[in-house]
């Protein structure tokens, strides 16, 4: 697929496209449709207004320099660290605190209360904490088995 838009950074590290008409967009930012269902498609190049300047159907269709670009800037904006294990919770009231491992090292999370918990999928939570940070479990499955034990009690 040939793009029909150019990708570069600018000298204070912004993301500059520019379209096919030859407009510039300074400082746009790349947003996932569904960023836990189908990361790799449906994303949205838009201002930094919320404008969409340019709808990319997957993120493969891109050129290698382009799709490095707007991976970079996904990472940038993004934070979900994945939960791998739960460790301990110092209660199985809320609030409670929840020591546990992900995929960017160990750390405690604050649980408020139960509805902070959210079932995306029949396998996949989404967790907030107290702080507004998501943390995902992918796959129940996946977990060790006091993991399971441990989230059972809040489900």
């Amino acid at each position: 697929m040939e793009s029909r838009f150019e990708l570069e950074r600018d000298a204070w590290g912004k993301l500059v496209l520019t379209d096919a008409a030859g407009m510039r967009h300074v400082g746009v930012s790349a947003v996932r449709a569904f960023p836990i269902a189908a990361p790799d498609q449906g994303i949205s190049l838009v201002t930094g207004d919320g404008k969409e300047v340019v709808w990319l159907d997957r993120l493969d269709d891109l050129p290698a320099p382009q799709r490095a670009l707007v991976e970079e800037e996904l990472q940038s904006r993004e934070f979900m660290p994945e939960i791998r294990a739960i460790r301990s919770v110092s209660t199985y009231a809320t609030p409670s605190t929840w020591q546990v491992a992900t995929d960017r090292g160990d750390t405690s999370l604050t649980l408020r209360g139960e509805e902070d918990i959210r079932r995306i999928t029949h396998t996949t939570l989404l967790i907030s904490d107290s702080h507004g940070i998501h943390f995902l479990i992918r796959d129940l499955s996946a977990l060790d088995r006091q993991s399971r034990k441990i989230l059972d009690r809040f489900l």
